[in-house]
């Protein structure tokens, strides 16, 4: 498929998609789950960085996106990635431009930030997990005030609800998302996968089982060949040469 509203390009492991700042349409979701699939079936793929090339990062759905449309999930595809995602937001990120955003695993924002989700007051249900994904990143009270009243989450309510470990300003926010993918890039990438499936699987279970869960990850990881690197690396006293294996 020719990309003609978004971008998408690998760097080595980093893979970076480009949105266009618009409302999002019927046309860029199908494009935006097919970079997705591909990234998904890339094995050299270590982490993906999502950002936006207008003044906003994604301001809702425009006016083609209608209900019947919705069912292709990008954000649901955008969770699912084995790899960290990490969220570079500026300006506006509202209904399913925020519903996309929360499915990334790390988020950072320029002071410009303005997230809501403001579906009831159109008579719509947000219907890409923000009822889901709101709660369970910012907590259910200040989830709900957005939910239901339409409130504005701006870069001081994020950073206090934990929605994004940092705002920066926007003369900083490339190199910041930059310096943080490459980093994620560096490290041990089956230990990444399994962190994160620990993390996703393991909020939706009782504690208990989320325990017994993150210990089955653990033996899982021990028979990894990068799991012998980084004891090797460790007791040469040199960096790791991980491989995904």
């Amino acid at each position: 498929m020719q990309l003609e509203v978004l971008r998408h390009t690998a760097d080595g492991a980093v893979h970076r998609v480009l949105l266009s700042g618009l409302p999002l349409g019927s046309r860029e979701t199908a494009e935006l789950l097919d970079v997705i699939r591909r990234i998904d079936g890339d094995d050299e793929a270590r982490v993906v960085v999502l950002e936006s090339s207008g003044v906003d990062f994604c301001p809702g759905a425009a006016e083609e996106l209608r209900p019947l449309d919705w069912t292709p999930d990008p954000a649901a595809a955008l969770a699912g990635l084995r790899v960290p995602v990490v969220a570079s937001l500026r300006g506006r990120v509202a209904s399913v431009g925020f519903e996309i955003a929360l499915a990334a695993d790390i988020r950072y924002a320029t002071p410009d930030l303005r997230c809501s989700l403001d579906d009831v007051a159109g008579g719509r249900l947000p219907c890409w997990g923000g009822t889901v994904r709101l709660p369970r990143a910012i907590g259910r009270p200040t989830a709900t005030s957005v939910l239901l009243l339409g409130s504005e989450l701006r870069d001081d309510d994020a950073i206090r609800s934990g929605l994004v470990v940092d705002v920066v300003g926007p003369d900083q926010l490339d190199a910041t998302v930059t310096r943080a993918a490459e980093h994620l890039a560096s490290l041990a990438p089956r230990a990444l996968e399994l962190t994160k499936e620990a993390i996703g699987r393991g909020a939706e279970l009782p504690m208990r089982s989320a325990l017994i869960l993150e210990g089955d990850l653990n033996h899982l990881l021990q028979t990894t060949e990068d799991r012998s690197e980084g004891l090797r690396a460790f007791i040469d006293k040199r960096d790791a040469a991980f491989t995904g294996r």
